[in-house]
C-alpha cells in the first residue's frame, strides 16, 4: 500500500474497524467449519440468527458482503458478472444479493427534490406520494402525477449516499493494493478490478446516465411493437433524481399471476429472448440485467423493461471475436478457438497452451455434437468459463458481462417455459453473423480502418526515427530490459561466489597457521592435533561448507540443476 493511503486509513478508521470485524467474524467461522468441534459451529451467528459455520463458504462470503452495506453489496453484484475470476458457483451465489434497506423520511426526500429543482414537490407535480413504492441502497422510488396528468415514478437518491460510497471505495482501493502484493491474487489483477468497479459504481450514482440509456433504448427499439421502454422526463431529472413513466403490468417473476391472466408463457419467453438477442447482436447495445424482476408483461403481451442502470455494448471488434468463436465451434477447430481465447483474454506468463488446447478440444467434442433441442447453452458457457478460470485467464469485462447475460437470459426464459431453448432462438442470429462476416460492407470497413491505422503509422514513423537518431547521437539512448526469473539464479551465483571466496580465504588462514589457534583455547590446549589449527580458518571453512550445502539443497529442491528449457 502506498504511503499516501495512510491518511485515508486514519480518516476512515471506524469504517476500517467495522470491515475488519465483519470479515474476521466470517473468517473465524470458516476456520471453525474446517477444524473446530461440532458444538462450536453454533457460537457465531449472523444478524438473522443463522449459525455461520454451518454454511458453505460461498454463502458466508455473500452474507459478509450483505452485512457490510450498500457498496459491498454492489461489489458482490459486480463480481457475480465475473465468473471467469470468482468461479461459477460463487457468481451464482452472489446473484442472490438484494438491497432492501429502510427508506429516508419523507422530509428528506422532499428536501432533495427542493435542492435539485429549487421548488417543493407541490410545485413540480400535481401530486406526490410520500410513501415510497420501493427502497434500495442507492435510492427510493415514489409515485407521482405530473401537471399534465401523466402517472410517473420519481427515483430519488438516498441522502449522504455519495459520501458513504466514496469512503468504501477508498477502503476497497486500499484492500486491492494489499491484495496486489499477495502472489495468489496477482493473476486476478485486484487494482484493475477495483478501478473498474469504482468506474461502474460512480456511473450508477449518476442518474443522468440512466436517463440517457432510457432515451437511447427508446430510439433503438421504437419500431418494435413487442417491447415498451418507459418514457423519461429530462426536465424533471438530474444526477440525483430520475423521473420516468409509471408502467402498469405483471412482473415476469410472478408466473402464477401471468398464468391467471391468460398470458402465453412460452410465447413471452421466446419474445423476450428474441428481444435481447436483437439488442445484443443487432443493435450492439443491450440491457445488461435480464433478471425476471426487471421486466413487466403489459396488456397485449408487450414486454416492458425496467432499471437501465447497467447496460452493455458490443462493438465491431467484439462481434468479430464472437463470430470467429461460433465458426470455430461449428467447424470443431479446437486450435483456432484456443487462439481466440488467448487473444481475447489476459493470459498468465506460464500458461500451458498444449493443455488448454486439449481441454478446448474436449469441450468442443462434448457440445458441438449435441442437437439444437438438447443443447444446454448455460452449461456450455459455464463450463467454458470454469475452464478459462482454471488456466487463470482473465476475460475483458464486456465479454464476461455478455456471457453472464446470456446465462441469466436462458435461466429467466426457462422460468417461464421449462422446455425453452435459447440456442434454437439464436439460430437465425448465428446465420446473420456469418453472412455479415462475409459481407462486402464489412470488408470495406475493415479496409478503411486498416488504412487509417497505416496512415497514422506512416505519419508518426519519420518523427519517431528522428527522435531515436537524436538520442543515439547525444548518447542518451537507453535500452531497458526486463529480466524475468533471473533473481533466484543471480542470488545463487552470488552465494556460490561468497562460499568459494570464504573457503579459499579460510584455507589460506589454515595453511599459514594464523592466530588465534585452537590450541590456545582452554580445554583444547591438551589436544596435539589442534595446536596449530587457525580458529578463524576453521570457522570460515565451516561457514563455507554450510553455505555450499544450503546452495546445493536449494538447487536440488527446485530441480533446475541440469534441466534444459
Amino acid at each position: 500500500m502506498r504511503i499516501t493511503s495512510i491518511p485515508q486509513i486514519y480518516r476512515n478508521m471506524n469504517r476500517w474497524r467495522e470491515i475488519v470485524a465483519v470479515l474476521g467474524k466470517y473468517g473465524v467461522a470458516g476456520w471453525i467449519e474446517r477444524l473446530g468441534p461440532d458444538f462450536a459451529k453454533d457460537f457465531l451467528k449472523s444478524p438473522g440468527g443463522v449459525a455461520i459455520a454451518r454454511l458453505s463458504w460461498e454463502t458466508r462470503f455473500r452474507m459478509a458482503l450483505s452485512e457490510l452495506g450498500p457498496t459491498f453489496i454492489k461489489l458482490g453484484q459486480f463480481l457475480s458478472t465475473r465468473p471467469d475470476l470468482v468461479g461459477v458457483s460463487l457468481a451464482d451465489e452472489l446473484q442472490q444479493l438484494q438491497t432492501d434497506v429502510p427508506a429516508d423520511p419523507p422530509e428528506v426526500a422532499r428536501r432533495i427534490l427542493e435542492i435539485e429543482f429549487g421548488a417543493p414537490p407541490e410545485e413540480l407535480f400535481d401530486c406526490f406520494d410520500d410513501r415510497p413504492l420501493a427502497s434500495a441502497s442507492i435510492g427510493q422510488v415514489h409515485r407521482a402525477k405530473l401537471k399534465t396528468g401523466e402517472e410517473v415514478v420519481v427515483k430519488i437518491q438516498k441522502a449522504g449516499i455519495q459520501r458513504k460510497v466514496e469512503v468504501d471505495l477508498d477502503i476497497l482501493t486500499g484492500l486491492a493494493q494489499l491484495a496486489e502484493r499477495i502472489p495468489e491474487f496477482e493473476n486476478y489483477r485486484p487494482n484493475a478490478l477495483a478501478a473498474e468497479f469504482r468506474r461502474i459504481f460512480r456511473h450508477e450514482l449518476d442518474f443522468t446516465r440512466e436517463a440517457r440509456n432510457i432515451q437511447q433504448f427508446a430510439r433503438e427499439l421504437q419500431g418494435n411493437p413487442a417491447v415498451h421502454i418507459p418514457k423519461c422526463y429530462p426536465e424533471l431529472s438530474t444526477n440525483r433524481v430520475l423521473t420516468m413513466e409509471f408502467v402498469q403490468g405483471i412482473k415476469l417473476s410472478d408466473t402464477e399471476a401471468l398464468a391467471k391472466a391468460g398470458v402465453d408463457l412460452d410465447q413471452i419467453a421466446r419474445r423476450g429472448a428474441a428481444l435481447y438477442l436483437e439488442m445484443m447482436f443487432g443493435k450492439g447495445f443491450y440491457h445488461a440485467d435480464p433478471h425476471p424482476g426487471n421486466a413487466l408483461v403489459m396488456p397485449g403481451d408487450v414486454i416492458a423493461l425496467l432499471d437501465f442502470g447497467m447496460v452493455g455494448r458490443i462493438d465491431e471488434r467484439l462481434n468479430e471475436d464472437i463470430e470467429e468463436m461460433l465458426l470455430a465451434v461449428a467447424t470443431q477447430d479446437a486450435e483456432h478457438l484456443t487462439s481466440i481465447i488467448i487473444r481475447v483474454g489476459a493470459v498468465p506468463t506460464e500458461l500451458d497452451r498444449a493443455a488448454l488446447s486439449l481441454d478446448v478440444a474436449d469441450f468442443i467434442s462434448l457440445y458441438a455434437s449435441q442437437s439444437i433441442d438438447d443443447f444446454d447453452l448455460s452449461g456450455a458457457l459455464n463450463d467454458m468459463t470454469e475452464m478459462i478460470r482454471r488456466y487463470q485467464i482473465s476475460l475483458p469485462a464486456r465479454v464476461a458481462m455478455l456471457i453472464k447475460v446470456l446465462v441469466t437470459l436462458e435461466g429467466t426464459s426457462q422460468l417461464l417455459s421449462p422446455k425453452f431453448s435459447l440456442t434454437e432462438v439464436m439460430v437465425p442470429y448465428r446465420k446473420r453473423m456469418v453472412l455479415r462476416r462475409l459481407s462486402p460492407g464489412r470488408k470495406i470497413r475493415k479496409l478503411r480502418r486498416f488504412y487509417a491505422q497505416l496512415e497514422h503509422f506512416v505519419e508518426a514513423l519519420p518523427q519517431g526515427l528522428t527522435e531515436i537518431l537524436e538520442q543515439v547521437q547525444s548518447g542518451k539512448f537507453d535500452v531497458h530490459l526486463d529480466h524475468r526469473g533471473l533473481e533466484p539464479s543471480v542470488n545463487r551465483l552470488v552465494l556460490g561466489m561468497l562460499a568459494s571466496a570464504l573457503f579459499l580465504g579460510s584455507s589460506l588462514l589454515l595453511s599459514r597457521e594464523v592466530p588465534p589457534l585452537l590450541g590456545d583455547l582452554w580445554l583444547l590446549n591438551r589436544i596435539p592435533l589442534l595446536g596449530r589449527i587457525s580458529l578463524a580458518g576453521a570457522v570460515g571453512i565451516g561457514l563455507s561448507v554450510a553455505l555450499g550445502l544450503r546452495l546445493w539443497r536449494a538447487i536440488n529442491k527446485s530441480g533446475h540443476l541440469d534441466r534444459r528449457n
